[in-house]
C-alpha cells in the first residue's frame, strides 16, 4: 500500500470476526516493521550527519535525511532473480544492487550477504 492510498477490503475477506481481528493484526504488525524501517534509516543518517540520494523517483540526485519508508522500499522495486533450470543444471541471475540500495543496506546494519545468497536460498529451498 502506498502512502496516501486507501486498502480496499472486500467484504468476504471480513465475514468472521476472527479473520477481522487477524487482519488488524497483520496490518499493526507492518505498520510497525515500515515505522521501524523508516526510524532506523532516519537516526543513522543523523548520525552520521548524512543524506541518502537515489531515493526520489522525480529526481534521482535529490538526497534527504529524512527519508520515508515508502521511499526506501520503492528503491528496492527494479530487484529481478531469474531462475533457469535444465535438468540437473540451474543457471541464476540475481540484479546487481545499486549504491543507493547498498547503502540502505549498510544504514539498517544488514549485510550485503543477506542479498547476495539469496539467489542461492531461493533457488535451492531447504
Amino acid at each position: 500500500m502506498a502512502e496516501g492510498h486507501p486498502l480496499s477490503l472486500s467484504p468476504m475477506s471480513l465475514q468472521d470476526d476472527q479473520r477481522a481481528t487477524g487482519l488488524v493484526r497483520l496490518l499493526s504488525l507492518g505498520v510497525r516493521v515500515v515505522t521501524l524501517l523508516e526510524f532506523a534509516v532516519r537516526r543513522r543518517l543523523a548520525q552520521e550527519e548524512d543524506t541518502l540520494a537515489g531515493v526520489s523517483a522525480g529526481n534521482p540526485t535529490r538526497a534527504t535525511a529524512r527519508p520515508s519508508a515508502e521511499l526506501l522500499l520503492d528503491a528496492f522495486e527494479p530487484i529481478t532473480l531469474t531462475v533457469i533450470t535444465s535438468g540437473q543444471h540451474v543457471q541464476r541471475h540475481l540484479t546487481p544492487l545499486s549504491a543507493t540500495q547498498q547503502k540502505v543496506l549498510r544504514l539498517l546494519d544488514l549485510p550485503l550477504t543477506i542479498y547476495t545468497h539469496l539467489s542461492a536460498n531461493l533457488a535451492n529451498p531447504p
